[in-house]
Formats: C-alpha cells, sequence, structure tokens
C-alpha cells in the first residue's frame, strides 16, 4: 500500500464517518418508513454502510489510525461526517432529503478516487450504491408530486451543507489539494456541480425548485478542511455511544 497525503487520508476519513453516522441515521427509521418496502430498504442500506465502513477504516488502519479511534472511541468533534447527519431528521420527507444527498455526494466523492489501493473496492461499493441511489431518487420523486412545499424546503437546508461536505466553491482542478496529489481525478468544483445538475435534472418539470439553494459557499478561509464544513457543530454524545455500543456492550459478539 502507498503513503497516502494528509489530505488524501482527511479525504476518505470524512468517507468513511460519514457512511458511518449515514449507517445509524438508516437504522433509526428502519420502522419508521411509510411502508414495510421502507423499511426494509433502509435496513439493507444500513448493512450496507457499515460494510464499506469496515473495508474503509482497514485502508485507514494501514494509513496509521488506530482501530479503537476509528471504531468511536473518540469525542464527538473528530468525526468528521457530513453536517446534514449531525442531528436526525425530523420527518420521513427530510429523511429522505437528507440521505439522498449526503449519500449521493459520498458516492461521488468515493468514486473519484484513483489510487490503485482502492482497486476492487470501489466497485463493489459502487454496485451497493447503484441500488441506494436509484431507491432514493424514486422516493424524491414521489415525495416532489406529494410534499412538494416540504421537500423543497428540506432540500434547501440539506443541499447547502452537503456541498460544503464536497468542499469549498472555489476548489478546482487547479487548487484541489486531493486533485493536486493525484489522490482524485475530479475537483470539488467538478463534484458540486454533477450533485446540483443531478437534482435539477430529477426534479425538472415538478414544483420543487433549487434557485433558493446557496451554491455559493463556502470558502476556503472559512472551511475546516478536516470536518469539510464551516460549524463547530457535531453529532451528539448519545450517537457516539450508540456507535460504539455502549449500551448491552457485554453481550457484543467478539
Amino acid at each position: 500500500m502507498s503513503e497516502w497525503p494528509t489530505e488524501a487520508v482527511n479525504y476518505v476519513q470524512a468517507i468513511a464517518d460519514t457512511k458511518l453516522v449515514l449507517s445509524h441515521r438508516y437504522a433509526e427509521w428502519m420502522l419508521g418508513g411509510p411502508t414495510l418496502e421502507d423499511d426494509i430498504g433502509g435496513a439493507s442500506a444500513a448493512q450496507d454502510e457499515v460494510g464499506h465502513v469496515r473495508q474503509l477504516f482497514r485502508l485507514l488502519e494501514q494509513q496509521g489510525r488506530d482501530s479503537e479511534w476509528l471504531a468511536g472511541n473518540r469525542s464527538p468533534d473528530e468525526f468528521c461526517n457530513a453536517e446534514p447527519l449531525d442531528d436526525a431528521p425530523d420527518t420521513w420527507v427530510e429523511y429522505v432529503a437528507t440521505i439522498s444527498a449526503v449519500d449521493r455526494a459520498t458516492w461521488y466523492m468515493l468514486d473519484s478516487i484513483t489510487s490503485e489501493d482502492f482497486r476492487g473496492l470501489t466497485e463493489k461499493i459502487g454496485e451497493d450504491e447503484f441500488f441506494h441511489l436509484e431507491y432514493q431518487d424514486a422516493r424524491l420523486e414521489t415525495l416532489a408530486d406529494e410534499s412538494p412545499e416540504e421537500l423543497q424546503a428540506a432540500l434547501e437546508a440539506v443541499l447547502p451543507q452537503t456541498l460544503a461536505f464536497i468542499g469549498p466553491a472555489e476548489y478546482d482542478a487547479d487548487s484541489d489539494p486531493v486533485v493536486q496529489d493525484g489522490f482524485t481525478d475530479r475537483s470539488a468544483v467538478e463534484l458540486r456541480s454533477a450533485l446540483i445538475a443531478h437534482y435539477e435534472t430529477l426534479l425538472d418539470g415538478t414544483d420543487v425548485s433549487l434557485d433558493g439553494v446557496d451554491t455559493e459557499g463556502p470558502t476556503a478561509d472559512k472551511w475546516d478542511s478536516r470536518r469539510r464544513r464551516v460549524s463547530t457543530d457535531t453529532i451528539s454524545q448519545s450517537v457516539v455511544d450508540s456507535l460504539v455500543g455502549v449500551k448491552n456492550k457485554q453481550f457484543a459478539a467478539e
């Protein structure tokens, strides 16, 4: 395995942490969906994400990250997950908007990695993500018909934070560190544009508009490059405890 630049290690850490917290949010809604199909889909996606996390953590361990620290034995502000996942969504519409935007952004970021260390892994994760993203897009289309105002409000809240997770608005191929290091083949500018373009196409012809989404920020000078956000908000300690398995830890399989 090659030694990654610091920016690349942080990039993969953020992807892995996001998938870890994403699996938790999927699990929280496992019995909260409007149909049994939604419940089963969420349970399956949660299991997929946990599998992805294990493989990404394995790579991060080989880059010097401590296994127990990776598994969750750290403070909330040491998690580098996408900001929309900090708090549990209050409604089904908020949940679908959140997991859709975050899951897709995380996949775009992972798919842009060119390191040989990811050979085979990206393809395997991509097979899972194909079904996740297809399901999510179908649910967004349904919600755009049934609850357009609520969905639009949810996307206006989630998408700016998701764009920030991808990277600053000015990180093009000439300035994005992971592109400059040769670790990825697409800059934050390209991935941000692809994310917005996807949802504009998906929602075209519906009553949901993305005109109110702030796509201008953040600027690099206000952006935390480790946690990939502007704010200092975090997941709660109770979420960390759940991820680690504090409750009933004595029964955990070795």
